[in-house]
């Protein structure tokens, strides 16, 4: 069973009258990609400056593998801020040395290093052109090598994929899972509530300073469930049978009617009944709402799902 690498306790913040958190308790379980959820203005950007140690909380405790956040935790955390910030007329490999040699590489390490992530982010090729020579997305790349270079324990990712095309961004996904594969925990920060879905083991949400939602992403999908069902059948459905409604109609790939009904009288097992006796029943599936519908649900809690 995994241990936590990060314990919260009790944490809050305020920023003169503002709260930005209230009592906010969490654990990050080793090995585990965790997605961090929240509207702007949650909490979320405090949350991640506590565990960098930018800013100090006002009360509560934060825990790394068991002891107390302090400095010496620094060279076991990476992070990769939504506001980059690169030395645009330093060429790149010389950045990459750089900051590998503040998270205590040697100088030869870390250009073995950059030259390997390079290698990997198909990135060769500019290694000695300056930051503000290439292009948007190949700085995002520079930043995130300069997330990782040092090896972290414990990776936070704020908006990794924030300006990537769809190819780059799935090579940055499968760089995420190979990351966590070698044993690295990632806190994962971001409005991609389909990046959350396929990446992120666990969730938490944030709104209005207060934790909201926090679990495994299948126990959280589970919980959330309604009385929904997706269907597809040899036959149009009766639209006016009052056992059932239709919310949603289509056709699926093989051809054949298919749709999104909902029953507050009927249990499962009795609907399915009813449907074998009104059409040819292909299939009958349990609707879970996606981690974006959950989290309109309960950041505009006059939606439903």
């Amino acid at each position: 069973m995994n241990r936590n690498i990060l314990s919260i306790k009790g944490l809050s913040k305020h920023y003169g009258s503002k709260v930005a958190l209230n009592q906010i308790d969490l654990e990050i379980p080793e090995g585990s990609i965790f997605g961090l959820l929240g509207p702007n203005g949650a909490g979320k950007t405090s949350l991640i400056r506590i565990i960098n140690q930018i800013t100090e909380a006002d009360t509560g405790k934060v825990y790394f593998k068991g002891d107390e956040l302090n400095s010496q935790h620094i060279g076991q955390i990476g992070y990769l801020p939504e506001e980059r910030g690169l030395y645009k007329k330093v060429k790149v490999i010389h950045q990459l040395e750089y900051f590998g040699r503040l998270r205590g590489l040697s100088s030869s390490e870390a250009r073995k290093r950059a030259g390997y992530w390079l290698d990997r982010l198909q990135l060769s090729h500019v290694r000695m052109q300056k930051i503000e020579e290439l292009s948007k997305g190949m700085q995002q790349k520079i930043q995130f090598i300069v997330a990782i270079i040092h090896q972290p324990e414990f990776l936070i990712l704020d908006e990794p994929f924030s300006g990537f095309d769809p190819v780059n961004a799935e090579l940055i996904t499968e760089i995420i899972k190979d990351l966590r594969k070698s044993g690295c925990t990632i806190l994962f920060s971001t409005h991609r509530m389909e990046s959350v879905e396929k990446l992120c083991d666990h969730l938490v949400m944030i709104h209005r300073s207060e934790k909201i939602l926090d679990g495994k992403v299948s126990e959280i999908k589970n919980r959330y469930k309604s009385d929904s069902y997706i269907i597809s059948t040899g036959d149009a459905l009766a639209k006016d049978d009052p056992n059932y409604q239709i919310l949603e109609e289509s056709v699926n790939d093989a051809g054949f009617p298919s749709y999104k009904i909902n029953s507050r009288t009927l249990s499962s097992k009795e609907l399915i009944r009813l449907l074998n006796e009104r059409t040819e029943l292909i299939s009958f599936t349990q609707y879970f709402p996606s981690i974006h519908e959950i989290f309109i649900q309960l950041a505009q809690p006059e939606s439903t799902i």
